[in-house]
């Protein structure tokens, strides 16, 4: 199965580029720090900064990558930087911000994620596609939960032994 890799398109932004089999999908984004400050009557649910934004589905992603101006919005904190290795095998160093809560459809997980520059496509990567338990279709440009989990996630792992 063909993977399309992560690539810097004319304009500075890192995405699949536009192409057959195209996923996009409706996620919704929280700041986790926010919704710690709620959950404890810190702040009011107004003050949890959220987005709602169409992302496309790269599979040759291994984080999600949200545009800086995004990440601003958010409030997101920078702690550290990674190294990515884009499909022309150039290497850049990108800011690694989080804690992000991030759902799509009746799934959720908290998260970081990769900051690219402002404007460009959010992507959505392997480690949200894993942790969510979810299955692209190139074919039906649909993302779905895996027949084996309709409900919430399964993940897998060895088995645990006794210590």
């Amino acid at each position: 199965m063909y993977q399309a890799p992560l690539a810097r398109s004319p304009d500075g932004c890192y995405n699949g580029g536009m192409s057959v089999g195209e996923i996009r999908v409706k996620v919704r984004l929280e700041n986790e720090r926010d919704i710690f400050e709620f959950e404890r009557g810190r702040i009011g649910k107004k003050k949890v900064r959220t987005a709602e934004i169409d992302a496309i589905v790269d599979t040759g992603a291994v984080m999600i990558l949200l545009p800086r101006d995004l990440v601003k919005r958010l409030g997101l904190r920078k702690f550290d930087k990674t190294t990515v290795a884009l499909a022309d095998e150039q290497r850049i160093e990108l800011d690694r911000v989080g804690p992000l809560s991030l759902s799509i459809g009746n799934r959720r997980m908290v998260t970081d994620c990769l900051v690219g520059p402002p404007g460009c496509e959010p992507l959505i990567g392997q480690l949200v596609l894993e942790s969510l338990d979810l299955i692209p279709d190139p074919a039906r440009r649909t993302l779905t939960p895996r027949p084996e989990s309709p409900l919430r996630p399964t993940l897998k792992m060895k088995p645990l032994l006794a210590a």
